[in-house]
């Protein structure tokens, strides 16, 4: 590879590694918007009236748009343009986080968060396949996605803290309303340092593969929202995960003949890659189950307060970055993905198991503290490689809806984790308190002490789908080191009708 005197491959924008700037910022944007709102829920549902029924929504709503949408923002982005998509989905997302932030009701908050989720569903799929396009040379790609995965992976756990920050110090609307500073610096950095191809003009969108496809995710992921409130066997759940399969099931088979496929199949086709995707959306079933349980057992049963709370999340924060950076990006020209992957997934099992010897009296530094450590450097070592490896080798028009299928992986997996984990731990934490509340003077401790073993319930089954997913990452990616294989700017082949 020729380079320059400075040691710069030869062609390459000098200005790239601000243009990744701009790129982990909206990514971080899209990610923390997630779990921002978490900790502010409680002042939020207070003062717009919300119901204990209804206020999930103002999770739900985003995550569902998110998810179900990513396969068509990732079209998009082919079709109009990567660049354009990216500053259009900034603004997008600007907008609908100030009407949020401005809500005088729960419905106009709930369809604000939508709105953010459609936005962001265009918003993420440009951004991952910008850094694609912009970092070919295989050594800074792997510094490129490492810096990405850390803030992919820690994004999260960002918005507790922010959340945590903001709604003690400030009000529960300036969770949304700090988007609106972050996308603005944002939109001006891609005008002046990101470059792009432009779209595919003649191409058309496949719009039954988006009614077929965003239908059917849209239809399971609000089928595992509905199961904890309604139960399992309850006849609106069960339907809705019927008609979800039916429509992925036509989904398939219309892509195999559909002109303009949304999801061209030789993309999920190529071992490696499904390899990364069920490794992603495993990983995150386990992780934002994590989230959610060690909020309320923060903030209920050791009695932490917003910022506390925010704050006891940030080694795992800390773990994730350097897992990713300093180990991943370190060795991953250097050994096969899923050298890095399989351990990583080993460890972050590790700590899960720690946490499932918790107690209502556990101490955060010598208890909680080690298995969030360990959890943070298993996924920061997982996420660089699986971003890294889903995307390497893809042709150019197939870049964008390669990136959010990554995305959607990440974000059904996260839907699908915070609502099966917590229908396990709902159903045996009140198993558990049904047992042993034998003295209604007890009552406070037995329902503390049944809440914290439905936590431990839940987490060993999360640490059953962690050791699954590295089982997945070890059998299905075999790609090779980088530095051994093919190019990263090389094109999949195109499939011979």
């Amino acid at each position: 590879m020729a380079v320059t005197r400075t040691g710069e491959p030869v062609g390459a924008d000098p200005r790239r590694w601000w243009g990744l700037v701009v790129i982990a910022l909206a990514q971080l944007m899209v990610v923390l918007d997630a779990t921002i709102v978490n900790i502010a829920l409680p002042s939020a549902q207070r003062d717009l009236g919300m119901s204990d029924a209804n206020r999930q929504w103002v999770i739900t709503a985003y995550t569902l748009a998110f998810g179900g949408l990513l396969l068509l923002g990732g079209r998009i982005a082919d079709l109009v343009g990567r660049k354009r998509t990216f500053i259009i989905g900034l603004i997008g997302f600007a907008a609908a986080s100030a009407l949020g932030g401005a809500a005088t009701g729960s419905g106009m908050l709930f369809g604000a968060r939508a709105l953010q989720g459609a936005f962001a569903a265009v918003l993420a799929p440009s951004a991952l396949s910008l850094l694609t396009t912009t970092f070919t040379d295989p050594k800074e790609r792997g510094k490129a996605f490492g810096i990405y995965g850390a803030l992919a992976g820690s994004g999260s756990a960002i918005g507790f803290i922010v959340g945590g920050l903001l709604t003690e110090y400030l009000n529960w609307r300036w969770c949304l309303y700090v988007n609106i500073p972050i996308a603005a610096v944002a939109v001006f950095g891609a005008f002046a340092l990101l470059h792009d191809r432009p779209g595919h003009a003649g191409a058309r969108l496949d719009v039954p593969g988006v009614l077929l496809g965003c239908g059917g995710l849209v239809a399971i992921v609000y089928g595992f929202s509905e199961a904890q409130p309604r139960g399992w066997t309850d006849p609106l759940v069960l339907t809705l995960f019927a008609l979800g399969l039916v429509l992925l099931v036509a989904f398939v088979w219309w892509q195999n003949r559909a002109p303009m496929p949304l999801l061209p199949l030789h993309i999920v086709k190529d071992r490696n890659r499904a390899g990364c995707f069920l490794t992603m959306g495993l990983a995150t079933i386990g992780m934002f189950g994590l989230f959610l349980f060690m909020t309320y057992y923060l903030q209920v049963v050791l009695a932490f307060s917003p910022v506390k709370t925010g704050l006891a999340f940030l080694p795992l924060t800390a773990a994730i970055i350097i897992g990713s950076t300093q180990i991943s990006a370190r060795l991953m020209n250097h050994v096969p993905p899923r050298t890095l992957m399989v351990p990583g997934m080993v460890l972050a099992a590790g700590g899960m198991l720690l946490l499932t010897r918790m107690t209502v009296d556990s101490s955060y530094a010598t208890e909680i503290l080690p298995a969030l450590i360990l959890m943070g450097l298993g996924m920061g070592l997982t996420f660089m490689p699986v971003f890294a490896t889903a995307t390497a080798g893809v042709a150019p028009q197939d870049s964008g809806v390669t990136s959010a299928t990554v995305n959607t992986s990440q974000q059904v997996g996260g839907s699908i984790g915070t609502a099966l984990l917590n229908t396990i731990a709902t159903s045996s934490g009140a198993t558990y308190i049904t047992a042993h509340l034998h003295n209604p003077a007890q009552r406070a401790q037995v329902v503390k002490e049944g809440v914290v073993h439905g936590y431990t319930i839940a987490i060993w089954c999360a640490v059953g789908i962690m050791l699954l997913a590295g089982l997945v990452a070890g059998l299905m990616v075999t790609a090779k080191a980088p530095k051994h294989g093919a190019r990263a700017e090389a094109p999949v082949p195109e499939p011979v009708a």
